[in-house]
């Protein structure tokens, strides 16, 4: 049996940073990034969700935004989190490698799902308007991290 991919440092990163790059693949092979909000799965979980709230989008349905139509087709994403500061000594970055898979509210994973909505209005009190019990959510299996940060050197 392995350990958890996210140590206790990289978990603390995560909770200090307020959005993620995604990466999906196109269909051309090309990369595609998108800024995400994002919240963590309590440990031992190696799972981050990432909505496809309400806010304007360039397609009316999620399922027809580019990064639903490529985690369905190619479900190995990444992500990026990093940490900027004019003082170099405070640079950090985190990319996470993972499995992405859609939560439909209401399906077999509605616990899963409802309890992925919660962390996220929690995480952003932005949210709390959104109905985000009746969205899309994008789960995210970590299944490597790397990073490197200025304050561990």
């Amino acid at each position: 049996m392995t350990g958890p991919i996210l140590d206790a440092t990289q978990r603390a990163f995560l909770e200090e940073t307020r959005r993620l790059v995604l990466v999906t693949i196109a269909p051309t092979g090309l990369p595609r990034p998108v800024p995400v909000c994002f919240a963590v799965a309590p440990p031992p979980l190696d799972v981050l969700y990432t909505p496809l709230d309400g806010k304007p989008k360039l397609a009316d349905d999620p399922r027809d935004l580019a990064r639903v139509r490529d985690v369905i087709a190619r479900p190995r994403v990444a992500l990026l989190a990093d940490r900027w500061d004019e003082d170099w000594s405070r640079l950090a970055w985190l990319r996470l490698e993972g499995d992405a898979r859609l939560l439909e509210p209401g399906a077999a994973d509605a616990a899963e799902h409802d309890a992925a909505a919660t962390a996220l209005r929690g995480r952003y009190p932005q949210y709390a308007g959104h109905a985000l019990e009746g969205r899309l959510i994008i789960r995210v299996s970590i299944r490597r991290a790397a990073g490197w940060s200025s304050l561990a050197t």
